[in-house]
Parts: C-alpha cells; structure tokens; sequence
C-alpha cells in the first residue's frame, strides 16, 4: 500500500519558497550567466507565482515583466499584472501583440476554419474551444467541439472535424510563439533570462506550445501540481485577486477555463490522482479516500497515460541524426 492522503500534496510552502528563489538565483547567475529574469505575466496564478519568485531571488530591480495581450485576451489580466508588479516593485512594460499576429495571418486563418464548421460565424461572434467534463461519469474519447457565442445571443456548440481542429490550434499557437519571441527580445537585450511559467500539469499532459510558453531557460515550477503552486503563491503574498481568479486559457475571445479546455476534473481532484497515478497507489485505496469508485480512479489514469504518450514529441528536445 501506498501513502496516499488527502493532504498528500500539502508541503511547507514557506520553506519552498526559500529553497525555490535560491535555486533561481543560482541557476540564473552561475549556470545561464545572466543578470536577472524576464517573465511573461498574465494575470495567472502561475507566472504570478514565478514573477515572485524571481524578485525574491535576484529583487525586484533585476526583474522585468512583459505583458503580452491581443484582441482576445481578457482586459482583467493586464490589470491583475498591474497590481502585481506594484506590490513587488519590479517594472511591467505592455507589448501589444495584436498588430503582429494579424500580419501573420493568425485571425484569418483560424476565423476559416471555424466559418467551416459554423456557417453563420463571423469574426464579430466569440469562440472557444471545449472537451467533454464528464471524465468521472463515463469514458471520454478526446473530441474536441466548439462552442460560438453570436452578436444575437445565440449559443451553437458542434463537434470539430480533425481539420478544422488544427487549423485553429495552429493559427492559435502563433500568439504563444509570438509571445515567446518578445520574452526573448527584451531577454537579449539585457542580458536576462526568460523564465518559464509552467506548472507540472501543463509539463506532463501536454498542455502548452512547443517553442511558445514551453520554450524557456528555466522552468521553476514544472514539478510542482497547480494545488502546490497556489500554496507557494499564499506564502508569498501574490494578491487575492489572482488566487481567487478562475485559470482559463485566454486565447479564445469567449472565456474558456483550463478544465473545460483540456484538463476535465478539478485541480484539487485532478492533482491527487495524478500523485496517485504516477506513485503507482493502489487504485482500491485511492477510490477509498477520495470517495470514487475504482473504476472513476483507473479512468481517470487511463486519461493521463493518454496525454503522456500523445504529447510525448512536445517534451522532446530537437531529434540528432543518431537518435
């Protein structure tokens, strides 16, 4: 038997955090070589947690934080990111992205393929994409749909055809490469580091863009479960404002939270089973202490081994001639 808990996940988040801003400090300075950290922030608890991180570490003069919205982005995360940067000191410069991602055909391109599916779509409707949350009442096949929000009113969700699924994705991913190469930009030109924002969720199920938010110098907080990192972020402080925030994707123009997304369970849930999962518990305990039915707990694994082998090429570093 396994030593799984309710409060397996549950870790001194005070000390972390101490062991996690010199661990920054020591990569940053005496690994990278660099003078100190640039950090997407969105307004999330992820790069929240990480931007506070980084100015315990290196202080809040040798932190700068990019934040990088389009058309699509909710108005409340640069705000968020405002109160942020104000209570920790360092400096948060806005790089519109809007401009940029429409020379590169990003609107366009995904607004095709979602007229494809919904005839009446026009870019003056909002979308976004969803998976079915039903993971503990029965087994799911990852089928994506689409759900439009018109001027009139008018809600209209449809299954997405694999085409028309990633010709949205692709266009899509451009705002987190795009994203990628502004972090990179002002990191060059200070001779800082870029500073990942990834949670061990996103890492292991594939839920980010290669060469987009995965791409990075360092990734502090990519062995740590969302639960863990919010016990970081009450340590240090990060404002209510965005504890209390609702994660979603803000990538589509209708809100769409991570669990609708991609993730389908709960994050105090989800992470439990994963430490399950990953420890190899015995499914009969798990089912025990968290009030399910084995066979909730062995699909809700199957689910996760899923996503690992499916987004493996994602964690994978360029392949050599010898690989």
């Amino acid at each position: 038997m396994s030593d799984f808990h309710r409060d397996v996940l549950k870790i001194d988040a005070e000390r972390a955090s101490e062991e996690l801003a010199a661990k920054l400090s020591e990569q940053i300075v005496h690994r990278l070589h660099r003078q100190g950290a640039v950090v997407g922030v969105s307004g999330g608890i992820d790069s929240a947690t990480v931007a506070a991180l980084c100015c315990k570490a290196l202080g809040p003069e040798r932190v700068l934080g990019v934040a990088m919205p389009e058309k699509d982005s909710s108005p409340e995360s640069y705000e968020l990111a405002r109160e942020l940067a104000a209570q920790y000191g360092f400096t948060l410069i806005l790089e519109d992205l809007e401009p940029a991602l429409a020379g590169l055909g990003c609107y366009p391109r995904r607004d095709e393929a979602v007229a494809r599916v919904f005839p009446d779509y026009t870019p003056a409707a909002k979308f976004k994409i969803v998976l079915p949350t039903n993971l503990l009442e029965s087994e799911r096949l990852n089928v994506f749909r689409a759900t439009v929000e018109y001027p009139d009113g008018r809600v209209e969700t449809r299954r997405l055809p694999v085409r028309d699924y990633l010709q949205i994705v692709s266009a899509s991913n451009m705002k987190q490469r795009s994203r990628m190469l502004m972090l990179y930009y002002h990191a060059e030109v200070k001779n800082y580091a870029v500073v990942g924002t990834g949670n061990k969720n996103e890492h292991d199920q594939g839920f980010f863009v290669k060469w987009g938010d995965g791409g990075a110098d360092l990734k502090p907080i990519a062995h740590l479960y969302k639960t863990q990192v919010y016990q970081i972020a009450e340590a240090l402080g990060v404002p209510a404002g965005i504890r209390e925030r609702t994660p979603t994707t803000d990538t589509y123009s209708a809100e769409a939270t991570q669990e609708e997304f991609f993730f389908a369970l709960p994050f105090a849930l989800m992470d439990l089973l994963h430490w399950a999962w990953e420890n190899k518990a015995d499914a009969a305990e798990v089912a025990g202490v968290l009030d399910l039915t084995v066979e909730q707990v062995e699909r809700v694994w199957r689910d996760f081994a899923r996503k690992w082998t499916t987004t493996e090429y994602l964690r994978l570093m360029p392949l050599h001639w010898n690989d």
